[in-house]
Order: C-alpha cells, then structure tokens, then sequence
C-alpha cells in the first residue's frame, strides 16, 4: 500500500538521496527544507501524510523546535529523527520529545525500509505493532528477530546465507544479545527445517558429565551408569546441535567433539565402535576464542575447525536504534500474555530513558526489565516511574513530575546557528557544569583538567590522565562501562589504568589499598 511520507530536512543532496529510497519502497515522498515550511505543508496536506522524516539540524526551526511545535498542535504522525552527530544525548533529546525512531546517517535502504515500516505500523488505525508473533517455545524465523539497525541487518543477511548450506558457525556476542535466536533461525531457514534443534550449555555442565551428555554412554561404562543414555550427538541427528558457551568445554572433550566435527562420529563411553550421525554444528561464545587459543584453553585446530562462518551479535549498547523497535515488541506481547484489557503504550519520557541505558545485560535484561514493569502496571501508558532500577543507574538522573525525565540542573542545550533548545530536554553538557561545580569544592578535584603546574610547566601526561580518570570515576559515580566508554577506552584498559595509578573506583578521591 502506497503512504505519504514528509521528509523535512535543509540539505538538497540528502532530500533527493531519501526521495530516491522512498519512491523505491513504493511510496510517494513530501519535501520541505526547514521545520518550519514542514509544518506549513503539514497543515495543508491534511491526514494525508503518514509518517515524517525528519533530520534535527537547519535553519529557522531545528528539528526539536518542530517535535515542539507538533506536541502543541496535538499532531501524533509518527516521526523518525535523523542524526549525523551528537551522539547518544540527541538521539534521547528527541525520544524525549515524542520521535517515534531515529537513523544515523548516512541512512541505508533497508535500514529506511525497516524504519517507514515500523512506523506504518504504528500509525495503522488498530495502533499495535505486530513484530512478535512468535508464540513462546515455538520455532524461530528471521521474520520474528525484530530489529532495526544496520548492524542487526548485515547479522540477518549473513545468517540467512550461512543457513543455505552446511558450514560450521560460531555465534560471537555477550551474553544475552540474543545468539540462541539466531541459531534457531538458521536452524528454521535451512533444509533441516523441522527436524530436532539441540541445545546445549557447556559452561553450565560439571566437568566430568559433560563428555557423557554429548556423546553418551553405555549401561555400566562407569560407576552409576545404570542405564543406557545416547547424548546430545543422537538426539541431534539429522537436524541441529546448538553449543552454547563452547569456551567453557574442557580440553578432553575438544578432542572427542574435534572428532565429531572431522568424521562426523563419536564414540559412546563404553561402546566397541564409533557412531556414525549427520548433524548440523552451530557453537556460540560469549569469549575471544583466539585469546582462548593462545592461553591454551581452547584447542587450535578445534577452532579453525569450527570457526569457519563466524557471527558477530553487537552488544544492545552499539546498537541503540533496535531499542524502541523491542521496546514495542516487548510490551505488546507482555500485555497479551496478562491478557490485559486495553493496549498498553510506552510514554516518550519513558523511551527516551530505556534508549539512554547502556543494558549492560543486553536484550535479556531488556526484555525482563519491560516484563516487570507491564505485570506492574497500572494504567495504559508506561512512564519513567515503571524503570526505576534504570532510572538509579543513569547518572544525573532525576524524575520530573511535569515531564517526567530530566538531568538534574540541567540548562538548554546549544543547537545549530545558536538557537537553544527548551530545558525539558536532558542537557549532558549542562549537567556536567554543575558536576564540576560540586567536584569543585574538593581542592583534589579543582581545576580538574589543569594543563600547567604551579611553577607554570606543562604537567606530565600521565598526571593529567590520573587526574582525568578520576574525575571521569566520579562524574559517572563509579560506572565503569560509562567511564570507558566516554574516555574511549576499553573496560580491561581502564582497570589496568587503575591498577597502576593506584585508583580506587569506589572512591576516586583517595589512593587505594
């Protein structure tokens, strides 16, 4: 079906580049070059319009300034923001005040196409977003992986391409970014549809049953064995045997699976020969298998052996804009399952702090969090008051009652051709002001990024960067993910930083233990 999309946005090359998407899709595109004239032929295309487009940057009315404008008209027409700067702070800003998604450009076809359609959705007139269909235990489609970013996009194509065909997969990714669903995907895309999909925890089976379980044993092959059992290996065969953890495997059993994967037998415990099966091997890992490797806890030719398609599931952290697309995905279908009476939104406030969160638990601490706050809710919308476990561990963090999320003392933020934006909108630069204003009082923590000493030398680098990290500890209270994120560090090069400046991070102000 043909839709009407409004794409507001000052840059003539990025209007005839989103023109060309949208007409692609089949629908029909609407240009205006400032906030302003998008409101004007918004007010004279009526209802026609379906979904606007609009990018946060240019003059006379900036996008923020037009989400305002659309708040006080009561205009609810879905709207994805485009941003090609500013990080994750603009993308909240615009959360906050109502957009319904956000691209980063520069913008892709599928990653427009997954955005419009979502937004269609939406503003269909039953208002649900039907992206889980899936019923809980029941087989998995890439149609039911719900996602957004392009990162999630290029995992689905080479997914789908790997399904075709036979090739070991490892799954890479931290533990809960969804590499179980992944692998039951290829498992329903491949021609082993239907047959058995095995599952298996390495890390969470004691050592001396894990051999035992995958590839079986005899009656009376050790003490207790007082009954045959096949193991995973036959339970699998003809369809898929899914190793979740494989790092955790211990070295004796890498040989037997090793095994298994070149000749495609195993040998039961106890039994005279080996076993001939036909299975489909998908590992997956939340560890450097390489670093493994050379630490001599994984064997080497086990790893080129299984590492022959590998998969790399972002953390939710590094891909942000799936987050309002399994936020909706999740409440609709919590809400079906409480059986709810009436249909349950999320309150802009409330996406804007979910998107903010880093989710150091991925999309499993999503999902949960999501799950507890629709069996608690209790009215038809959910607000920022249903996260407040989140909401604690965003620093600056404070509820509003008029617009229930804002930063502290935060002011209005600088916006292009020097516009501010109102200070209902979280304001970082702001809010890290009145942090140094507090530090200031601390005469460890004054001046704190000070380039000269007393005697008017340029300071040594290393005492800046203790200085900085410190200060960095303590403006982001200690969380740690935040601290190396914003320093641009990783998190085992700023433990290491601590170790050797001698740094408490429970304390930045002293030396540590």
């Amino acid at each position: 079906m043909t839709s009407h999309i409004l794409v507001i946005d000052d840059d003539p090359v990025q209007r005839r580049l989103l023109t060309n998407m949208i007409e692609r899709l089949g629908h029909v595109a609407h240009l205006a070059d400032n906030g302003r004239s998008g409101l004007e032929l918004l007010e004279r295309k009526g209802g026609m319009i379906n979904v606007i487009l609009l990018d946060l940057l240019m003059p006379e009315m900036n996008g923020h300034g037009f989400l305002e404008a659309l708040a006080e008209r009561g205009v609810d027409t879905p709207v994805i923001v485009q941003t090609g700067q500013g990080g994750i702070e603009t993308v909240v800003h615009a959360m906050q005040a109502g957009a319904f998604d956000f691209l980063v450009k520069p913008v892709s076809p599928e990653r427009l196409s997954v955005a419009i359609g979502n937004a269609l959705k939406m503003a269909s007139r039953d208002g649900k977003v039907k992206t889980s269909r899936r019923p809980r235990g029941g087989a998995v489609g890439f149609e039911d992986i719900v996602s957004a970013s392009p990162a999630m996009i290029r995992v689905i194509d080479l997914a789908r391409r790997a399904a075709q065909s036979n090739i070991p997969i490892v799954l890479e990714g931290e533990s809960g970014v969804g590499k179980e669903m992944v692998a039951r995907a290829i498992q329903s895309a491949s021609d082993r549809a239907g047959k058995p999909f095995i599952t298996v925890n390495c890390g969470a089976i004691p050592h001396n049953l894990v051999e035992s379980i995958l590839f079986g044993h005899e009656k009376g092959a050790f003490t207790g064995a007082t009954e045959k059992h096949t193991g995973k290996f036959v339970d699998a065969d003809g369809g898929t045997l899914f190793l979740d953890e494989i790092g955790d495997l211990p070295l004796e059993v890498q040989v037997k699976l090793l095994r298994a994967v070149q000749q495609g037998e195993i040998e039961t415990i106890g039994a005279r020969h080996p076993h001939k099966v036909n299975v489909r091997l998908i590992s997956a890992t939340n560890k450097d298998l390489i670093n493994e490797v050379r630490e001599g806890r994984f064997r080497e030719d086990l790893y080129y052996r299984l590492n022959v398609f590998p998969i790399t599931i972002p953390a939710l952290r590094r891909r942000k804009e799936d987050i309002p697309v399994l936020v909706r995905s999740f409440v609709e279908r919590f809400a079906a399952e409480q059986r709810l009476n009436q249909p349950l939104v999320v309150s802009s406030g409330a996406m804007a702090l979910l998107t903010a969160y880093d989710w150091p638990g991925n999309i499993r601490q999503l999902e949960n969090a999501i799950f507890r706050a629709v069996v608690l809710a209790e009215g038809n919308e959910l607000t920022v008051k249903d996260f407040p476990q989140i909401a604690t561990q965003i620093p600056g963090y404070v509820v509003s009652d008029r617009s229930g999320f804002s930063w502290g003392e935060a002011g209005p933020e600088r916006m292009a051709a020097g516009e501010q934006v109102p200070n209902v909108y979280p304001d970082f630069a702001s809010a890290a002001k009145s942090m140094e204003g507090e530090a200031s009082h601390d005469p460890r923590m004054e001046n704190a990024i000070a380039s000269v000493d007393e005697g008017g030398d340029v300071r040594k680098l290393a005492e800046v960067e203790e200085e900085l990290i410190r200060f960095a500890l303590k403006f982001y209270r200690g969380q740690m993910s935040q601290v190396a994120r914003k320093l641009g560090i990783g998190r085992s090069t700023l433990y290491r930083k601590l170790k050797d400046y001698g740094i408490d991070p429970d304390n930045p102000l002293r030396e540590a233990a």
